[in-house]
């Protein structure tokens, strides 16, 4: 029994959650999303990039806060799957935009 349990909890571990928070890209190839779990690395510029990130449609289309020529950040539910151990991202399913309104009025999320 034990086993099984085991084996179910790995599995629901890989099957895709959604996360919705602040999408931030503050310079280029540099991803992270804040969400009421805290912090979630999706890439990083020369280094780590969740597969299905280069598939990641305009952002920009809800709202989006420019504070470093068109860097910044938006509000966003993502559809991925995570490590939490290592706080990444491991695969970006899908993504949509969310006005910014969304985010401002989660208490959940720390203001950004």
């Amino acid at each position: 029994m034990s086993l099984l349990l085991a084996l179910l909890a790995a599995a629901s571990s890989h099957a895709p959650e959604r996360r919705c928070g602040w999408l931030v890209n503050p310079t280029p190839a540099n991803w992270t999303l804040i969400d009421r779990d805290g912090e979630w690395e999706l890439g990083a510029q020369g280094g780590w990039q969740a597969p299905g990130l280069d598939e990641m449609p305009d952002m920009t289309a809800q709202g989006w806060v420019e504070t470093n020529g068109s860097y910044g950040h938006g509000c966003a539910c993502l559809s991925v799957t995570t490590d939490r151990r290592h706080r990444r991202v491991t695969r970006l399913f899908s993504a949509r935009p969310m006005p910014l309104r969304v985010c401002r009025a989660d208490r959940r999320l720390r203001p950004f």
